[in-house]
Parts: C-alpha cells; structure tokens; sequence
C-alpha cells in the first residue's frame, strides 16, 4: 500500500493545487465520487480491459460521475487513464482529503462506539474530542457492538481508546505478566 500513496501523492497534490484556485467544494466532491467509483471492482475490471481505449474509459467514467465534470477534471481523467493509473483514485482521493483536512486544521475522525449515539452525544464528544487533539474533526460514528462499552476514536494515527473491551485487555495483561 505504500508504493501505492507514494505513485498516488503527486496526483493528489496536483488536483490540490487545482482545486485551491478554483472551487473546492465542488473538487472535493467529484474527487469524491471518483475515488468511490476507482474502488468498485467492477470498475477496476473494466479499466485493465487492454482493448479498451483511453478516451472511452474517460467517457464512462464521466458517465459514472454525477458532479459536473469540468474540463480540467477530463484532462485528469484522460491522464490516468492513459497512463494506466485510474486504480489510483481511491489513493488519490484519500490524500486530497487529507490535504483539504490539513489546509482547514481539521482532520476525519471515526468514532467506533458500543452503542447508537444520539445527535447531542456526538455533539458533546466531539467537542471534547477537539480539545484533546486540538483541531477541528469531522466526525465519523460507527456501532462496534464487540467493544462492550465506550468508544474508540481513531485520528489519522492517533487512537484514543476508552472501551471496555481495551480496559479488560489491559486488566489481562497485567494479570498474565
């Protein structure tokens, strides 16, 4: 996965730097799509067809997209598609997020909780999330029943983890040494 963030990142900067001077919202969300439409396999069985010309895997890929597709975006389309790179947009769009997250001072949290949580418990625990990692997140909630109880957020790669399944890890690991 490394070989494939180190191919990805300049592609991803490149769309950055696009991006930045033109309008974000709107390159964030067909970045978006495209990286959602790059990892289905289908897709992916699709782009490695060797009979299949650059110029119709970019019509079809435009087809895929419900964002309008400037012509900047089609150039960047027909790049990867010409250079065999269209795998990469998963990747690609990973790291442009990480990239918009980094130039906001915010970053993607995934908050794994026991239980369902309501809207004003998020709010409160992102909140305190905030001022722990010190920026602002965006938050993620996923029910993870094997946690017992608590949560576990994960913050790029930093983890915070509170549940009651990682305390009883910790009592038997105490115990067993």
């Amino acid at each position: 996965m490394a070989e494939l963030a180190t191919v990805a990142r300049p592609y991803a900067e490149a769309l950055f730097r696009v991006a930045q001077s033109g309008n974000m919202a709107a390159w964030s969300d067909l970045v978006s799509e495209l990286a959602q439409i790059g990892a289905n396999s289908d897709v992916q069985a699709f782009a490695a067809n060797p009979k299949l010309t650059a110029t119709d895997l970019v019509a079809t890929l435009t087809s895929l997209v419900k964002s309008p597709v400037t012509p900047e975006a089609s150039n960047f389309l027909a790049m990867l598609a010409e250079n065999g790179r269209i795998s990469l947009l998963p990747q690609i769009g990973a790291q442009f997020q990480e990239l918009k997250n980094a130039q906001a001072g915010a970053a993607d949290a995934t908050i794994f909780s026991a239980f369902e949580l309501t809207d004003a418990q998020t709010a409160q625990l992102v909140g305190t999330l905030e001022k722990k990692f010190g920026r602002k997140l965006n938050p993620t909630v996923t029910v993870d029943s094997s946690l017992i109880g608590g949560v576990r957020v994960v913050v790029g790669d930093e983890v915070l983890d509170t549940s009651v399944r990682a305390k009883l890890q910790q009592m038997h690991v105490a115990l067993v040494s």
